[in-house]
């Protein structure tokens, strides 16, 4: 029987079966093998107002403007406006920046903040991953003389603010090539707004006595931000990360390499680091301690500055995970009482709002349910601020903004897997109510399609750290570009523990005589973890994860980060 054009043939390698798993056409292996931004990149004038948006950030360079950039205080927002103060810096400007405070002022440009600017001498304001539905504050900046360009990537409505420029490729008439694209983090946005701006100078005669900026140098910014903000890595995202990973490896910005330091990581950075390690710091800042600490640092060229500032945030993120876990306690005890829910909602007085969005994750994957966690005002009359996160299949962020639109919220957006809003304390079961209505088609179909998908089973003699190096050559892998998953087996095994609070550690045997590492976060109390705590004893199992390499050693070994098991007797 012939193959289909474009299906997986015996003679295939490795990479490129993983390629053409995750949908590559056999005509275009070439640059998905080797993703580069050369391959990848659009236009950035395809975008809906990114020619006026580099237009006026070009005029104001040129006339010598006070710009400030207005950022969000995760970590998309945080290296959006560093890599925008970084350009300007390039460019011969300096700009200011001003990030509002999680607890205070709340998420996205607020009128009063905006206006303080201009009065400040800020005749350009330039917002970052917010401001994309601020219709009422950009009125009064808009009314207060002063110019704002929105860079942003959350969902849009039909009626768009009043700006200079609002480029995100969400927004409802978006152009094809830019509607293509709406998977970009904020980050992305920004880096494209960059290649415009130095155009349009270019074309202006900017250059003809300077040297133009090395933009590629910007690049480490957008790959922390777009692996942060779990931006699906396929496209233009996956050239991006793979490229700025290695701006990353060569240390340049003086802050990234403090945060990298205090990491503990003591190599190139890999995608993973970036999501595990360097990005919980950088939002810790804006979690739990001070909201313009990631700007900070990611813009400082004084590399004991950097230090203070990435040893300070190491510190937020050891409290924030004991914040983290308290709110995570008190929100899983209301669990049961919503088992029939499609959506999960929990709410109470007391939690810090700085880890909802991270407790509303830790629930979505324990549950396989969209979760949105919000924290009450502990004082009468206040409001609730909420974080939720979405599965595959389920966009979040387009019910909030139609529950917004409908009355039930205050505020309200976000993204097709994660969003944000503000609630009267009075109306939270109403909209348990009213979102578990209107997604629960949207999530039984996700759940029925939810299933592991294997790319490879071997005995566990072909878990080698030569394989895993060949299966990453297929990455960076995330959202929307899968880690391979494989099974390996049939194996016994010897030993099992807890590790942590709540990992399970294993070594496993093969019947080849090989044996292996293993290990299950977050899953003792789950029902892999029970399994192989107490239910395999003298019994063979096929066990299905990723393989990693264990560099803690004096000599390299693979090991599996387990997901699931099978029993193989």
């Amino acid at each position: 029987m012939d193959l289909a054009e474009g299906a997986i043939g015996l003679e295939d390698d490795i990479v490129t079966q993983l390629l053409l798993a995750r949908g590559v056409a056999r005509e275009d292996l070439a640059r998905h093998l080797s993703p580069t931004l050369r391959s990848f990149l659009p236009d950035p004038s395809e975008f809906q107002d990114m020619e006026a948006a580099a237009e006026r950030l070009a005029e104001a360079i040129l006339g010598g403007e006070t710009v400030t950039i207005y950022g969000d205080y995760d970590v998309d927002g945080a290296t959006s406006a560093a890599l925008l103060i970084r350009l300007l810096r390039m460019l011969g400007h300096d700009a200011r920046y001003y990030i509002p405070d999680r607890l205070l002022e709340g998420y996205g440009p607020s009128g009063e903040a905006l206006v303080r600017l201009a009065e400040e001498g800020s005749s350009l304001i330039v917002t970052v991953d917010c401001g994309a539905m601020a219709h009422d504050a950009l009125k009064q900046a808009h009314d207060a003389g002063v110019d704002v360009v929105v860079v942003d990537h959350h969902k849009c409505s039909a009626e768009l603010p009043v700006t200079a420029a609002l480029v995100n490729p969400n927004r409802l008439d978006e152009s094809e090539t830019g509607a293509a694209h709406g998977h970009l983090a904020a980050v992305g946005v920004a880096f494209l707004l960059a290649i415009a701006t130095v155009r349009t100078l270019r074309a202006r005669g900017y250059f003809e006595s300077r040297k133009e900026p090395d933009l590629f140098a910007l690049l480490d910014l957008v790959a922390l931000g777009t692996v942060a903000d779990v931006a699906a890595l396929h496209g233009l995202n996956r050239a991006m990360v793979a490229q700025g990973l290695k701006v990353m490896a060569l240390r340049n910005n003086t802050g990234m390499a403090a945060l990298i330091d205090a990491s503990r990581i003591n190599r190139a950075p890999t995608c993973s680091d970036l999501g595990f390690a360097l990005g919980p710091r950088i939002n810790a800042g804006g979690r739990v301690g001070e909201s313009t600490l990631g700007v900070r640092l990611l813009t400082t060229e004084d590399a004991g500055e950097a230090q203070d500032i990435a040893a300070r945030l190491s510190a937020l993120n050891d409290e924030r995970r004991a914040i983290e876990a308290a709110v995570q306690e008190a929100a899983e005890a209301q669990i049961d009482a919503q088992h029939n829910r499609s959506v999960l909602v929990l709410a109470g007085k007391g939690w810090h709002p700085g880890v909802i969005g991270i407790v509303a994750g830790r629930i979505k994957e324990k549950t396989g349910k969209p979760t949105i966690v919000i924290a009450l005002d502990d004082e009468d009359g206040g409001y609730g601020k909420g974080s939720g996160r979405s599965v595959s299949g389920v966009d979040l962020g387009a019910a909030i903004i139609a529950a917004r639109e409908y009355g039930m919220l205050v505020a309200g957006g976000g993204h097709a897997m994660a969003a944000g809003l503000t609630v009267e304390p009075g109306k939270v079961d109403a909209l348990a109510e009213w979102l578990d209505e209107r997604l629960s088609s949207q999530v039984m179909r996700s759940m029925e399609e939810r299933s592991m998908v294997l790319d490879l089973a071997l005995a566990p003699g072909g878990l080698t750290p030569e394989l895993v190096t060949t299966l990453d050559s297929a990455g960076p892998f995330g959202v929307g570009w899968p880690g391979p998953r494989i099974a390996v087996g049939p194996v016994r095994l010897v030993k099992v523990d807890i590790v942590g609070t709540d990992h399970v550690r294993l070594i496993a045997n093969g019947r080849d005589g090989s044996s292996f590492k293993g290990i299950a976060f977050r899953a003792a109390d789950s029902e892999l973890g029970q399994t192989l705590l107490h239910g395999s004893k003298g019994r063979s199992l096929w066990l299905a994860g990723r393989a990693k390499i264990d560099d803690w050693g004096s000599r390299l070994q693979a090991e599996m980060h387990l997901e699931d098991a099978a029993w193989a007797d």
